[in-house]
């Protein structure tokens, strides 16, 4: 399978395993993700290659200032596009202890600690990542995604209702949201939460994978295999709807998969 068209079955297999943590600003990935520093590049790379070529360049800075928070952080970004989830937290870590009061800092630690399935450790710091007098919806959202893993999702649904008091319909909070019913067993609402989000001019692709998953665990087979093509080229719409026919064939044991978390890579959509 292409690169591109595996990676568009990896985001259908988000919508079955629950919830994006989004912690930087709209329209962006990660806290980290929207570094506004000289070093900066104009665009996000997309490709290994380019991500290959971002890692040596942020590498070859953090090695020439480590205490450097953004630094750090364009880093992790990059050692988690290239699969280095490890490390990613070990740098991030560093840099927290080095720049220990700086929230977009906790929030893209606290993201990489969830990435890499240390939940409890990633609520304990994503709870430093904002205040109750000042709150992030980004850090709301990827609250009620932890708790999602955690099997709290009574706590995790206040938490997304709250972020949508801030950013109201939201696409990236209503399909946590939507995602969290699910997982309660709570499809009618949660393919409700699913449409509204949808309709948002800002939804990712992904949105509507989330959406089409939701929709085939409800036996509607071939409404959900229309709304996994759509807005995808036909190899990544093949591999969508293959990875979606697997989901959906083994729907009982859904629950189960919905407990691993699952984050996207930094290049993905909110």
């Amino acid at each position: 399978m292409r690169p591109r068209t595996a990676r568009a079955a990896r985001l259908l297999a988000s919508a079955a395993v629950v919830a994006v943590l989004a912690l930087s600003a709209a329209g962006c990935k990660t806290t980290g993700d929207d570094i506004t520093g000289s070093i900066a590049a104009g665009n996000s790379p997309r490709s290994d290659t380019e991500w290959r070529r971002s890692l040596e360049i942020w590498g070859a800075h953090y090695r020439e200032n480590p205490n450097d928070a953004d630094v750090a952080m364009g880093y992790a970004r990059a050692l988690r596009a290239t699969d280095q989830r490890a490390q990613a937290v070990a740098v991030l870590e560093q840099a927290t202890i080095r720049n220990p009061h700086n929230m977009p800092l906790l929030g893209a630690y606290g993201r990489a600690l969830a990435e890499a399935g240390d939940y409890n450790q990633a609520l304990d710091v994503l709870s430093r990542a904002h205040t109750p007098d000042n709150p992030d919806w980004r850090i709301l959202n990827a609250q009620g995604a932890v708790l999602d893993q955690l099997g709290r999702h009574a706590e995790a649904q206040r938490h997304y209702s709250a972020a949508l008091k801030i950013v109201p319909n939201d696409p990236s909070v209503l399909s946590n949201l939507g995602l969290s019913y699910a997982l309660t067993k709570d499809l009618r609402r949660a393919e409700a939460t699913l449409r509204l989000a949808v309709t948002r001019p800002d939804a990712a692709p992904k949105v509507r994978q989330n959406l089409a998953l939701v929709v085939g665990l409800q036996g509607s087979f071939a409404e959900a295999e229309k709304i996994a093509r759509a807005d995808l080229p036909p190899d990544e719409a093949a591999a969508n709807v293959t990875y979606l026919r697997q989901m959906l064939a083994q729907r009982s044991d859904w629950s189960k998969k919905g407990g691993q978390h699952y984050l996207p890579s930094p290049d993905a959509g909110t």
